[in-house]
């Protein structure tokens, strides 16, 4: 085990305390009198009582819920709640130039995350029938956060979305909220379902499952399998997504062209920038031509001839899953029941990128790319001279080659996914009091392997351009001048086959007990304690040749580390008034002590009241300290590289637009007058950190619940409810890299070391070395409303119906660094391919009538604007003259669905609907990395989805 040689001292709240001191006295009063408790599970307590249901903000989505949203997967369902923000999908085309993110979890590829309260999907908990699931493993990385693409909808009964912080609940993670996903249970007999949905573009999806049940006198049992595959949708179909950034042409594109770019210094010291004229496969050079008015196979490099990579990219990512479910459970008699569950889950999925670009020279960000000589013998170089990179007689600036000859690049992740789960429950009396206990055990695995095709040997492709192929056995003499120059034997000697995995291991065992402890004036006195132990391992190994350094993509070393946790925590429900039974006070309290193996001892507390009013009117509010450990890729993870899209402030934009920082702090960090930034794309260094500490957090929720008796059960009402919430959640030392962005920007304006160490610029002007690492920064503040309405209106001759509107506006987002710079994300600005829009909505109606039901949701998001980085002087940056920037408009889908119900069988279903069925497109989005869209916040941009499905019951 990796053990930090530190400790931290325990932190003790007067809270802490308090709840020590309450639980140390327990033995002595358990003998009071009771009444029996009500065995309901409520997320967000431990506590099985019913007056917890109103007490936290619990957001249920029920099976029939899922179901109505004709979607798939279990992460698009919950991306779409008002409360979540962005989070990883598959229609992030996320391998490819994404390469790592400063929090060693890797790229995610084909995974479906959830993030809560726009803090990010490593502060969302999730749990399955109330036990931690086990993060993903991305193929690239140790990721600190859940793929719930690892969860078959088909097994799921109902969502619990707990919209509070929990860190005294259920531990680490749960700073922004828990999602608890319910599984199937009491099912007897068989059903089968089948769907198939579409895209006006393509991309269709086909699904099917399988369930058994039954059940006998003392036990019971559910199995499901389940089947889903989804096609790929080319980025090529959509006008916006085909180019690099919508309405700049190829202007924006890659440097990295078909037929080469070079530029050299000659014997004189003429720079040249040139590139073979269009389909020249052996250009030829004239070296007594020294400018771009030439007559030979040559002419100067321009924005025209950038190469549009976009029509090689992905919409949609293809993905299979395949996945069994089963579960038992037998009652021994004597209050004691036995359970066990597993699951397996696979996931084959795609991602692609166009040709792997070559680059060579001075700061590529490899040693072999940065020392190559192109020999002057090498039998297709038309140069006639050495091109060298570095030393004496260095004159290559830079050589760089879009290989279409050998095709796209391609990610085939294959994800498995392992659970198993077994414990006892039980009750027991003490005295005239009625408690409820559990032991469980738990062993969840996520193996993740990355093949990647067309990709490239750097050291092979620098041997077989320089001076000494001919005396290496195997080499191949390399042709990079010229169109479809390089042939199959070349493509053979320089393409390897790459392979990459990972894991991530969670190993845990839990105890707790609840009940009444002893009456007070108002009720009794519940309870609930217990201990948690668990154990995570995770690794991450690339292949042979990158860990050597070969690998022409993005570097990466291995990662691998391991920690375990105890913890301890106690849970009260104090009864402070109680007129009747509508009309009452509680006060609730919790704590929480973990000790961590890597950091040492953290103690957490909570506390919240219920004031019910009548049957009518309820207020409820909470305060939550919360905190998250730094996981094994945060400690743990290896120096990688991720390549982020920047503007250089010191440099004359890939456009040609003017240096905006000053001239005289460009000079001090070595940038000649009038150098220019070759390619929008730069290579900033990542990796984890063993010194983090934990994030600390305070949440805060309150809110009301108004259920109007004068629209109870009335002949035109059955039941009309209100909720309003306010929440405000604060982080202090949150993990993160400041934005590359940013830090670029305040070295130049300010030269401030600690921005600009681990900054480094080759002698052209252009960054060599761009150090990114994770650190605790200050602080993350959001607050904000949720505001949701409930009604079902009283049947009638029309049927029945049933609406909900739910809301979230977000008041404020602030995050600051670790000076207390402040970070570009916040309310309405679209920022590193997402954004925080000020108010989501959805408005849903839904009617039945005998067999027959139908519903329509319409999903708003309010608009934002974005800095148009690279594409500021094209007229499609002038939405928002005034400032300068780009509006994103707000968005308002519909969908719509029906079904029926017949009577074969013991029930057959039948049900159709249509996604976006107004045909919305996405707003523009100028500074998103791919496809021209935020693929985490809006629809895709591919038409509408139809969609059908047939439900069976035996």
């Amino acid at each position: 085990m990796k053990r930090l040689a530190r400790t931290q001292s325990l932190r003790l709240s007067p809270l802490a305390i308090a709840i020590a001191m309450a639980s140390a006295a327990v033995p002595a009063i358990a003998q009071e009198d009771t009444t029996e408790l009500e065995r309901i599970e409520v997320t967000g307590s431990r506590i099985k009582k019913a007056e917890i249901e109103t007490q936290i903000p619990v957001n249920t989505i029920t099976r029939e819920d899922i179901e109505s949203t004709g979607l798939t997967s279990v992460g698009d369902i919950i991306q779409q709640l008002t409360a979540s923000g962005s989070s990883l999908n598959t229609r992030f085309n996320s391998s490819g130039n994404f390469g790592f993110p400063p929090d060693g979890s890797g790229v995610g590829a084909g995974s479906a995350t959830v993030d809560m309260r726009h803090l990010g999907s490593k502060r969302v908990l999730v749990l399955v029938d109330g036990i931690r699931w086990v993060n993903e493993a991305s193929a690239s990385g140790v990721s600190a956060s859940t793929d719930l693409n690892t969860i078959p909808a088909s097994i799921i009964e109902r969502i619990e979305v707990l919209e509070d912080g929990a860190s005294a609940i259920y531990g680490s993670d749960a700073i922004a909220g828990v999602i608890n996903i319910i599984t199937r249970r009491d099912f007897n007999g068989a059903a089968a379902s089948a769907y198939y949905g579409e895209f006006d573009e393509g991309g269709n999806t086909k699904a099917f499952d399988a369930s058994l049940g039954g059940s006998g006198e003392n036990f019971s049992m559910f199995f499901n399998v389940s089947h889903t595959e989804q096609d790929g949708i080319s980025s090529a179909v959509n006008e916006n997504s085909a180019v690099p950034v919508p309405g700049t042409g190829v202007n924006l594109g890659s440097s990295r062209v078909p037929g080469g770019r070079f530029r050299f210094r000659t014997a004189s010291g003429t720079v040249l920038d040139l590139t073979p004229n269009a389909g020249q496969t052996q250009p030829v050079f004239n070296p007594a031509q020294t400018g771009c008015t030439r007559t030979d196979g040559f002419h100067c490099f321009t924005g025209a001839d950038a190469f549009n990579f976009a029509p090689f990219n992905l919409l949609l990512t293809p993905s299979e899953r395949k996945s069994a479910f089963g579960q038992g459970r037998y009652d021994f008699g004597n209050g004691i029941t036995w359970y066990a569950r597993a699951l397996y889950n696979q996931r084959e999925s795609l991602n692609q990128a166009a040709a792997e670009p070559i680059s060579l020279g001075p700061g590529s960000g490899n040693p072999f790319a940065d020392n190559v000589v192109v020999s002057r013998n090498n039998p297709f170089n038309p140069f006639g001279i050495d091109l060298i990179s570095s030393g004496p007689g260095a004159n290559l600036i830079t050589l760089r080659y879009r290989p279409l000859e050998g095709g796209p690049r391609q990610f085939y992740q294959d994800v498995d996914t392992w659970y198993f789960g077994t414990g006892l429950e039980g009750s027991f009396n003490w005295g005239e009091r009625y408690f409820f206990w559990d032991l469980n055990y738990a062993r969840s695995s996520n193996e993740a392997s990355q093949t990647n095709l067309g990709s490239y040997n750097i050291r092979r492709i620098s041997d077989a351009l320089g001076p000494n192929c001919a005396n290496i056995p195997g080499c191949v003499p390399l042709d990079l001048f010229g169109f479809n120059s390089i042939t199959p034997q070349m493509l053979g000697y320089i393409s390897p086959i790459v392979r990459d995995n990972s894991e991530n291991n969670l190993q845990l065992w839990s105890a707790n007990v609840t009940g009444d402890l002893f009456e007070m004036p108002a009720g009794p006195l519940a309870f609930a304690a217990g201990y948690e132990y668990r154990k995570y391992d995770g690794s991450y190994i690339p292949d042979a040749i990158t860990i050597a350094g070969e690998y022409n993509g993005v570097p990466s070393l291995p990662t691998a580390g391991e920690y375990d946790v105890d913890e301890f925590y106690a849970e009260f429900n104090v009864p402070i008034y109680a007129a009747s039974d509508t009309h009452r006070l509680d006060f609730s309290v919790a704590g929480r002590y973990s000790d961590y193996s890597t950091f040492g001892g953290e103690t957490t507390g909570k506390f919240g009241l219920r004031w019910q009013f009548s049957d009518e009117f309820l207020l409820r509010g909470t305060f939550a300290e919360g905190f998250r450990a730094p996981t094994i890729g945060e400690l743990f993870g290896s120096a990688s590289r991720f390549d982020a899209t920047i503007v250089d402030p010191c440099l004359v934009t890939v456009t040609g637009g003017p240096p905006t920082a000053p001239a005289a702090n460009c000079r001090q960090l070595g940038v000649p007058v009038g150098a220019r930034q070759l390619d929008p794309q730069i290579g900033v260094a990542t990796g984890g950190n063993p010194n983090l500490e934990p994030e600390s957090a305070d949440s805060f929720t309150f809110g009301l619940v108004w259920s109007p008796g004068f629209a109870a059960n009335t002949g035109w009402s059955e039941r009309l409810d209100f909720e309003l919430t306010y929440f405000d959640h604060e982080i202090e030392g949150a993990i993160s890299a400041i934005d590359a962005q940013t830090q670029l920007n305040l070295c130049t304006q300010t030269l401030n070391p600690l921005f600009c160490n681990g900054i480094t610029r080759i002698p052209a002007g252009e960054i060599d070395t761009f150090d990114n690492f994770l650190q605790n920064l200050n602080t993350i503040e959001t607050d904000g409303f949720d505001f949701d309405v409930f009604w079902t209106l009283a049947e009638s001759d029309w049927g029945k119906f049933r609406f909900a509107w739910q809301n979230t506006w977000v008041n404020d987002y602030e995050a600051r660094g670790a000076t207390g710079d402040l970070q570009p994300q916040t309310v309405g600005i679209e920022v590193n391919n997402s954004t925080i829009p000020e108010w989501t909505s959805t408005a849903r109606v839904d009617w039945s009538m005998g067999n027959w039901g139908a519903g329509y949701t319409a999903r708003h998001i309010s608009d934002s604007e974005e800095a148009c980085g690279g594409a500021a002087t094209f007229p499609i940056c002038r939405n928002e003259p005034a400032t300068g920037r780009n509006r994103l408009g707000s968005v308002t889908y519909g969908d719509v669905r029906v079904s029926y119900n017949f009577d074969w069988f013991d029930g057959t279903q039948i049900s159709l609907g249509v996604n976006n069925v107004w045909d919305k497109e996405p707003p523009v989005c100028l500074s998103c990395t791919l496809n021209g869209y935020d693929a985490s916040t809006y629809d895709l941009p591919a038409g509408r989805f139809t969609y059908a499905r047939l439900d069976v019951k035996f």
